[in-house]
């Protein structure tokens, strides 16, 4: 009796899991199943028109559809009416929509724009374009080399003119006719409207230079002008801020040494606006013989840097 009992026992549990992983198994596959989507056949690269010999039919989870996705030929290639593809793809990558043209429409570096954005073209060549490293989808910094023109002579001078530029089309081909590489002549990159009036006047006024920035990082708040007189070797490079010069850490020292930079040059110009009255004076009364006072020579100071704390030194023995 007691071993019929524990057979008894035993068999329901076993009915039990069996019922639980048959339910459990019939209930992923209503939920989950597969459904043909569309992928690349071949490697597509912008431009390559879609046909049936460059798409293939694979199976994919529900779950899992992209969205975006052509489930059917005629959805995909309607009759009668081209598509091209507007972005590079892999064999095996899922075409969606957002990748290729409109029905009947042509390849189209516009259907690439963001809302309310531009594209801009500018001019580069092996070095100004980072030696052919800068592809399609890159961020860039758009730096302008331009003469400007000083009190005695002119001087070279080199800003940031902008920041996180998105390239969406470079002309750079895989190889020339004879088989060695072709390096871009021009880059298009994704500009808001007064940024593409920047580049146009830009490249009227000095050259352009694009400087490849690493995905997802933020814009640096401080940006500075070097010129000639900064091409020195020295701890920060000649810059005036903190290595590196990122508003954080360093903002205290940044904001203190422009306050001091600022109240400097007050003083000075102060102290030149009442010496210049004080001249002026005394020519008008003895026509220009009184001697004027000897300016008081200021102490020089050594400003130096401790982690993010700065401190101001007077140097000098007297």
């Amino acid at each position: 009796m007691i071993a019929l009992g524990v057979a008894i026992v035993l068999g329901l549990v076993a009915v039990y899991i069996a019922n639980a992983y048959i339910g459990g198994s019939k209930q992923q596959a209503d939920l989950g199943g597969t459904t043909k989507v569309a992928v690349a056949s071949v490697p597509m690269a912008y431009g390559t028109e879609l046909t049936p010999d460059k798409v293939r039919f694979v199976d994919y989870p529900n779950s899992s559809i992209p969205p975006g996705a052509f489930t059917n030929g005629a959805q995909l290639m309607p009759a009668g009416q081209k598509r091209f593809a507007l972005l590079t793809m892999g064999v095996n990558e899922p075409i969606l929509a957002t990748k290729i043209s409109a029905p009947g429409a042509g390849a189209s570096i516009a259907a690439l724009l963001t809302e309310g954005m531009r594209a801009a073209t500018i001019r580069i060549d092996d070095v100004s374009g980072v030696a052919g490293f800068v592809q399609p989808n890159d961020s860039v910094d758009v730096l302008i080399t331009r003469s400007v023109q000083g009190a005695a002579t002119a001087t070279q001078v080199t800003d940031v003119l902008l920041q996180n530029v998105r390239v969406i089309a470079i002309d750079q081909e895989a190889k020339n006719s004879d088989g060695t590489p072709k390096v871009a002549r021009t880059a298009t990159v994704e500009v808001a409207p007064i940024d593409a009036q920047k580049l146009a006047l830009a490249q009227q006024a000095g050259s352009l230079s694009l400087v490849l920035r690493k995905p997802g990082e933020q814009n640096n708040p401080v940006v500075e002008t070097v010129s000639m007189n900064d091409l020195r070797y020295n701890m920060y490079g000649g810059a005036r801020y903190p290595a590196p010069a990122v508003v954080g850490g360093f903002a205290g020292a940044v904001a203190g040494s422009i306050e001091r930079s600022a109240a400097l040059v007050s003083a000075t110009s102060s102290r030149a606006g009442s010496t210049g009255s004080g001249r002026s004076g005394g020519s008008s009364r003895s026509g220009g013989s009184r001697p004027r006072a000897k300016p008081v020579a200021e102490k020089p100071s050594v400003e130096i840097y401790r982690g993010t704390k700065s401190d101001q030194y007077k140097v000098g023995g007297r």
